[in-house]
């Protein structure tokens, strides 16, 4: 690639649909959900040192798991983890960074990726990763990777592209929410909607020329910063400043004010994990369509089920269809997968009710 681009990995999120597996002192970006021997973030960095190098790689997240990822990913130095004092959504800490990083390469690009999505074809993403800095350089443009809907999912944002466009960057038309199922299927049909992955890729002077237009108020707070980034001086100042920025999603804050967005519809083996039921449809099942990440299990009359347990304990289910049950030191979940988008109200009602310690 032409100017080596930065990565930016998106550390900071409590994994709350994933709970009572993730947990607020250890989300999900750090568990071997999968069971493939590697937490979700460790496959995330291994995935760009393929063609990254290491000190190209940036990770932002929570004060409370920078220790977390330096256990995670020991070979990052100490500059390349970015802790946010606040959580004020994706739009503060991709300003934050996007400032520290350009002030090491103002002329840069930068790849931004969440740390707890998984890809299975890696080629593939090479190949589309390089098309995306290749059009960002060349045309100062704002690229989202589409993914190619496989189904009608109601549970991801959709970008709607310009169809007649051949060329492999299609102009974004629209960004669309989370749709009813008619309306998904109704997309599926189109051809022309993809699913919204949060992997972006920009010039770091673009991206900040579109703060200081669709987001004055986060830019002009972060940067009177820009003397003191990435010097010791920066922890005072993020630590007071940074908490007054507005909470707002990259998304809603730029991406659907700007003008100069394009997105590469793509099929890359992408999966958000966001849900339990997004592992299950992404995990191998037995005949029964069960999907067992635990060690020894039995199953009688069960079937379209998730299982998950300490490795230790032998786990019995008899007569459950379409259940989510985590077995964890201290908690016991037994849920049915339809009503799983209520686990994160769950957390709340627990909360509530004096059971915090277990969130």
């Amino acid at each position: 690639m032409n100017n080596t681009p930065y990565i930016l990995i998106m550390a900071g999120g409590v994994g709350s649909r994933f709970w009572p597996a993730s947990r607020e002192h250890l989300p999900k970006q750090f568990l071997d959900i999968t069971g493939s021997g590697k937490s979700l973030i460790r496959q995330t960095v291994d995935r760009f040192l393929g063609f990254i190098p290491l000190d190209h790689i940036f990770i932002i997240t929570h004060k409370n798991y920078g220790e977390l990822v330096q256990q995670a990913i020991p070979e990052l130095l100490s500059h390349q983890i970015i802790e946010e004092p606040s959580r004020n959504n994706t739009a503060a800490s991709i300003a934050l960074a996007s400032m520290k990083l350009s002030k090491l390469d103002p002329d840069a690009t930068c790849i931004v990726a969440p740390a707890d999505h998984v890809i299975t074809d890696e080629q593939e993403f090479k190949r589309v990763i390089h098309l995306a800095v290749m059009h960002a350089q060349a045309y100062a443009s704002i690229i989202t990777l589409g993914i190619e809907p496989t189904r009608p999912d109601t549970g991801y944002g959709y970008i709607e592209f310009d169809k007649s466009d051949t060329a492999a960057v299609c102009a974004v038309k629209a960004f669309r929410e989370k749709p009813d199922r008619a309306t998904a299927e109704q997309y599926l049909n189109l051809g022309s909607f993809a699913w919204n992955a949060g992997i972006f890729i920009w010039k770091l002077s673009v991206i900040l020329e579109s703060f200081h237009q669709h987001a004055p108020g986060i830019y002009e707070k972060l940067v009177l910063g820009m003397d003191v980034y990435n010097t010791p001086a920066e922890i005072d100042f993020i630590d007071a400043e940074y908490p007054k920025t507005e909470k707002i999603s990259v998304d809603y804050a730029i991406l659907e004010r700007a003008g100069n967005v394009y997105t590469i519809p793509c099929d890359i083996g992408w999966s958000d994990l966001g849900t339990w039921t997004s592992l299950y449809d992404y995990s191998e099942k037995d005949d029964a369509h069960n999907v067992s990440l635990t060690n020894p299990v039995h199953l009688d009359h069960a079937d379209h089920n998730l299982v998950l347990s300490r490795q230790s304990k032998l786990v019995v289910v008899k007569g459950l269809k379409d259940f989510i049950i985590i077995d964890t030191d201290d908690c016991l979940m037994i849920y049915p997968k339809s009503d799983e988008q209520a686990i994160k109200q769950l957390k709340e009602t627990l909360k509530e009710r004096g059971l915090g310690k277990y969130l």
